[in-house]
């Protein structure tokens, strides 16, 4: 079934297919999503969403194509994890599209894993942007994420990722 477009930002799009309403990105944008993980320890960050009103710990990531038209994946990611941590991936492995809301938003995002990380910069984002940086041992992830949860921060669901195994069947309170 073809889709409508009720409205069109720069960024985003409504659209709607039938009885369905739904989000896109406009211009072929996508995002690019980096686990980050240096000797152990896994790279995260914390920044304010606006449509949450609150911050919300994430996995580094960033727009794909957003500036320059057809713009490859590999490289915006490798920007975006230095400019949000002030890491430089020697190498990233992509590791595929993944959707976090289908039913909601056609966005879709490639996984990347950094690989050969080097600390080169304090990290915190480009003008406008206020990213905190945690560097946070792969053992200690469960207890960090419940801490920040526990101090008001959103949890994004791409943390599930390093949860694995060990969090299922676990009781835990709701965002």
């Amino acid at each position: 079934m073809p889709a409508e477009t009720a409205w069109a930002g720069k960024y985003i799009e409504v659209k709607q297919a039938g009885p369905w309403e739904f989000v896109s990105r406009t211009r072929g944008v996508t995002a690019a999503v980096i686990l980050a993980i240096d000797d152990g320890h896994v790279i995260l960050v914390e920044q304010y969403r606006v449509p949450l009103g609150r911050l919300c710990l994430e996995l580094p990531a960033g727009l794909v194509g957003d500036e320059a038209d057809g713009e490859a994946v590999v490289p915006a990611a490798m920007r975006e994890l230095e400019e949000e941590t002030g890491y430089r991936a020697g190498r990233m492995a992509d590791l595929g599209r993944f959707h976090a809301s289908p039913g909601m938003s056609s966005e879709g995002f490639t996984l990347l894993r950094a690989e050969d990380l080097a600390k080169v910069g304090e990290g915190g984002g480009v003008a406008g942007e206020d990213i905190r940086v945690y560097r946070v041992a792969m053992a200690e992830i469960p207890a960090f994420i419940e801490a920040k949860r526990a101090e008001g921060v959103a949890i994004d669901v791409k943390l599930l990722l390093l949860l694995g195994p060990a969090f299922l069947g676990r009781s835990t309170s709701p965002a």
